[in-house]
Formats: C-alpha cells, sequence, structure tokens
C-alpha cells in the first residue's frame, strides 16, 4: 500500500482552532501536509497555528465563521495564496443549539443548518471548483455524526444537517469521480466539550483528563476515546492509500473503527393492482411492519457497580 505521505499538499480544516478540529489539523501536519486553520476567534486560530508549526508543521489562520460563499473562497484562496494549491477540504466546523421539536425557534434551526449543513455546502463546492482547475484529483472529507445516522432527541437541526451530510457526501463522490475528487463522511465519537456534558460519561472524562485512561468498555464497546483517536482517518481518506474509498461514511472512535451501512430496503410486499389503505393494514403487521427500524443513539453499556 502507498505511505501515508501528504508532503506538498494543502488543507483546509474548519473550525480546527480546538477539539476534533484541531486534532484533524495535527494528523494532517504531521504527514506532511500544510494547513489552513480555521476558527471564529482569532486568538483560538492563531493559539492552533501556533502548536501546529511548534510541532514541525506549516499552518496559518483565516478567520472566519462558514457558512457563506464569501467565507468559503476566503478559505481556498487563502490556502492557494499560502501554498499554492487545495488538496483536501475537511469540513469540520459546527455549533450546536439543542432543542425539543415544539420549543426549537428559526434561529436554533437557521443558524445549525447555515453552519454545518450549507457551510459544508459552499466550503465543499469552492474546493471543488479549485481542485477541478488542478486537474490533479483531490479528497472531501465531511464530518457527520451519529445523530444524522440515527437521529437524536432534542437535535432536530443538528441530526437534519448532519443527515444531509452524509447523503452530499454520496451524491458528490459521483459528481466529482471522474476528476479524480474523492468524497466521504466521517463519523467520529469522542470526548469533546460536548460530550462531558452527558452524566454518563462525564466521570470517564475527567478522569481521562486526570491522565487515568479510558477503560476498554468504552474505547472498544462504545468507540469512544479522545479527539486524537478520530484523527487517524483524515490523513489516511487524504492519502493516496484511499484513492478507492469515496461515498463512504466510516465512523471511529476510541480504538473502534467502522463503515456505516446506505439506507436500503430491508423488506418488501407486492399486491396485484395496487395496494389501499386496508389492504395495507391487514398485510402490515407480517410483511412490511414486521421489522420496523429502531431510532435514536443506543444508550452506553456501562459496567454494573
Amino acid at each position: 500500500m502507498p505511505s501515508i505521505d501528504l508532503s506538498g499538499k494543502a488543507a483546509v480544516v474548519t473550525g480546527s482552532g480546538r477539539g476534533l478540529g484541531l486534532a484533524y489539523a495535527h494528523a494532517l501536519a504531521a504527514h506532511g501536509a500544510s494547513v489552513v486553520v480555521n476558527d471564529v476567534d482569532e486568538a483560538v486560530a492563531e493559539a492552533a497555528v501556533k502548536s501546529l508549526v511548534e510541532a514541525g508543521g506549516k499552518a496559518v489562520a483565516e478567520v472566519v465563521p462558514v457558512g457563506t460563499s464569501e467565507a468559503a473562497e476566503r478559505l481556498v484562496n487563502r490556502a492557494v495564496e499560502e501554498f499554492g494549491r487545495l488538496d483536501v477540504l475537511v469540513t469540520n466546523a459546527g455549533i450546536l443549539r439543542d432543542k425539543v421539536l415544539w420549543k426549537m425557534t428559526d434561529e436554533d434551526f437557521d443558524a445549525v443548518l447555515t453552519t454545518h449543513l450549507k457551510g459544508t455546502f459552499t466550503c465543499a463546492r469552492a474546493a471543488a471548483v479549485r481542485m477541478r482547475e488542478q486537474g490533479e484529483g483531490g479528497s472531501l472529507i465531511l464530518v457527520g455524526s451519529p445523530a444524522g445516522q440515527r437521529g437524536n432527541f432534542g437535535q432536530t437541526n443538528y441530526a437534519a444537517a448532519k443527515a444531509g451530510i452524509a447523503a452530499m457526501a454520496r451524491t458528490w463522490s459521483m459528481e466529482l469521480g471522474r476528476a479524480g475528487i474523492t468524497v466521504n463522511a466521517i463519523v467520529p465519537v469522542a470526548a469533546t466539550a460536548m460530550t462531558e456534558t452527558i452524566p454518563a460519561f462525564a466521570p470517564y472524562i475527567e478522569a481521562m483528563k486526570n491522565g487515568e485512561p479510558l477503560p476498554d468498555f468504552l474505547r472498544k464497546g462504545e468507540g469512544f476515546g479522545t479527539p486524537e483517536d478520530c484523527a487517524a482517518l483524515v490523513p489516511f481518506l487524504a492519502s493516496e492509500a484511499a484513492r478507492g474509498v469515496t461515498g463512504q461514511c466510516v465512523g471511529i472512535g476510541g480504538d473502534k473503527v467502522a463503515l456505516w451501512s446506505h439506507p436500503q430496503e430491508i423488506r418488501a410486499a407486492y399486491a396485484d393492482g395496487g395496494w389501499t389503505p386496508q389492504t395495507l393494514a391487514d398485510a402490515w403487521p407480517t410483511s412490511v411492519g414486521a421489522e420496523l427500524q429502531s431510532v435514536g443513539i443506543p444508550a452506553p453499556k456501562f459496567p454494573e457497580a
């Protein structure tokens, strides 16, 4: 297999001032890529750049909230101006505005969709234009979530955006295939500021901060670890070793990596001449309704005390 060598390549990682985004940026830089760090906080972005440079990487900051076409153009242009090209885009930027449906405002919905879904679209479009002009292929790595694969209570906006991102990865993999541009969605699970708010995880995350390793039932059973555990997937997907991988949703966390299935029909029934409401009601329990699908992210399985 080809080595994971990204020397001479340039990457943009949105929302990379801290957390998972910063881990992705470090992983790319560690394998030779030059990185445009993006954040809405200038001090955070500059601190991230400093950490990358001190680790031996090449990086610059572009401070702008993603969502608009103008922001996307700024990010792509910064990569070209500083490094002469763009080869990798990681769309990590995101926000949360969690509320149940009947309490979610238009502003809550629009803010999350603008950052996650439209931000992914505008940045990917600008990157695809540049990569096609270069004529040397490239990699779009879109950041999804288990919420987008299965839904999650209180996250109408976030789950919808992440589900849309998975659909865009599949669509763009077809549209950009002839240009040699791979498009994949990653589905990370890690100890972050967001998961710290989950009571069941909180004590383990606190212990991890104090130098204690996460137990195997989390790292393996739940696929739950550090942001750095998730980061390995990014340089792999950006490398020649993954040239044949496109249109996929790949989960990673802790010691676990997994391929998510695409939605597909699982049962079917037929009626000559078509269906009526009554024939549907009669056939449902023993045909397509015999295998209804679960919803929501499964609750973590913790050892009995």
